[in-house]
């Protein structure tokens, strides 16, 4: 197994570096002139020629694109991320906060979606074709329908402005907050019960607009998955044997069903944390998606690139892990060539 771990990340090298060099080309094509919004934004309307070709002499842009790129892959293969130019604080900082907020709303919905997507895939084999089964699957593929920021908005309207949703003994006008993924005030003089359920209260409804899209395509998946596996001899005979209905749908059946949804984590992974974009912008909350879309607003290249190849390694982490646990949960399946 490690063997085929070592063949995948040194496979993954490649991608990546078309990836960057697509994200480096893309940022050079923007029209937009990184330091001339960089003094814009801070005030100096004034600014001379003069003070502009120095910015760019001293982030590099003077220089030809190559040089430039390369430049910014060396750091990003020694881990001297830099600093932005937004603000001039460490990159390395900056994602040090960004990510693990990204990564708690992230593995949050995917955790959520599975643990409500199986189970309604696996009824919705085993009570094939009956009426509660359409109306899952209607209700499902329409919610999917939805835009999550158009729902996100929505939410915000109706349960946290206020006007529609009103919660007295609640701090905020609404049931739940606007903003953020944690209260601005106050939250560090909390107890950790304390802290964990301000941190629910406020993902509470991020986690819905993350979490219904990808109901639809795990419980089809599983649903398929489980018809296909209810026809097979094993299960015949298991049946056959005496086993109780339930054993033989949850004992036997689901576990050879779940294959190829293990095989949908690691697609999931990545749209998640793309989708996580306009939730954060939508709610407030500083993660990572937050942080890129304001990156490429300036365009700030050092910190978008940074963020574009972190965001590469971890799908390609969730591809990878999702190719071993599908080898682990079927026998028939060994570690060969990629």
């Amino acid at each position: 197994m490690w063997a085929y771990v070592l063949r995948r990340c040194l496979t993954s090298i490649p991608t990546l570096f078309g990836i960057t060099l697509l994200t480096f080309g893309l940022l050079r094509a923007a029209s937009a002139d990184p330091m001339l919004v960089k003094v814009q934004r801070s005030g100096d309307m004034r600014a001379s020629s003069r003070a502009l070709d120095q910015l760019r002499q001293l982030y590099d842009l003077d220089q030809p694109w190559y040089v430039q790129y390369f430049k910014l892959l060396r750091r990003l293969c020694t881990l001297d991320l830099g600093t932005t130019w937004q603000d001039g604080r460490l990159i390395r900082d900056v994602l040090g906060e960004a990510l693990p907020v990204s990564l708690l709303l992230s593995a949050s919905a995917i955790l959520l979606a599975y643990l409500i997507a199986v189970p309604l895939g696996v009824y919705s084999a085993v009570r094939r074709d009956s009426l509660l089964d359409r109306g899952v699957t209607w209700l499902l593929f329409l919610l999917y329908s939805l835009p999550a920021f158009w729902c996100g908005t929505l939410l915000l309207l109706f349960l946290s402005s206020g006007e529609f949703a009103r919660c007295p003994d609640l701090p905020a006008g609404g049931c739940f907050p606007l903003q953020g993924w944690h209260s601005f005030q106050g939250f560090e003089q909390l107890t950790a019960a304390q802290k964990l359920l301000d941190v629910v209260w406020h993902l509470c409804l991020p986690l819905v607009c993350l979490t219904y899209p990808a109901l639809a395509g795990i419980s089809r998946f599983t649903r398929a998955g489980m018809l296909d596996t209810l026809q097979l001899d094993f299960i015949r005979t298991a049946r056959a044997k005496g086993l109780s209905e339930r054993a033989v749908v949850f004992r036997h059946a689901l576990r050879h069903s779940l294959l190829p949804v293990i095989t949908l984590l690691g697609l999931e992974l990545p749209q998640l944390i793309s989708g996580s974009v306009v939730i954060e912008a939508v709610f407030g909350i500083r993660g990572l998606g937050l942080v890129a879309l304001e990156a490429i607003r300036m365009p700030d290249y050092p910190l978008v690139i940074s963020i574009v190849t972190l965001t590469a390694c971890l799908t390609l982490l969730g591809s990878l892990l999702s190719d071993i646990a599908y080898a682990l949960l079927d026998p028939r399946v060994r570690f060969g060539r990629p």
